[in-house]
């Protein structure tokens, strides 16, 4: 017979589920955007200060070695945010699947479970 009782209770923990689920992901995307602009404007600003340092060099010797510096620097600067928004995406990933995780082996195991019965009764 139909249970509504644990048909409606099943519904809510399964809007619990997508609800947490999304205010994680809501969490982690604002994280993720937050980091990118911060990196975007010290970019930026580190920019504006190596041109204005380049403006005030009077050799092409000096010009060269703070142009290799500063390419150097901001290489070093990109590889490491890289890194660290790549770290971002995957705690997001592992945050979004988390609430579903306890779930989905229950019904599996219950399907396991009913096919181990049914099995020695058709034999």
């Amino acid at each position: 017979m139909f249970n509504f009782d644990e048909t409606n209770r099943k519904s809510k923990e399964a809007m619990d589920t997508v609800l947490k689920s999304y205010s994680d992901s809501a969490k982690g995307f604002q994280a993720i955007a937050t980091e990118a602009v911060e990196y975007s404007k010290k970019s930026f600003e580190d920019a504006v200060k190596h041109f204005e340092a380049l403006t005030g060099v009077r050799s092409i010797e000096a010009a060269f070695d703070l142009q290799s510096s500063y390419v150097k620097s901001s290489y070093e600067s990109f590889v490491a945010e890289a890194t660290k928004m790549g770290d971002m995406y995957s705690d997001l990933a592992k945050g979004a699947y988390k609430p579903y995780e306890a779930q989905v082996p229950a019904p599996i195991v219950k399907a396991a479970k009913a096919a181990a019965q049914a099995t020695p009764a058709a034999a």
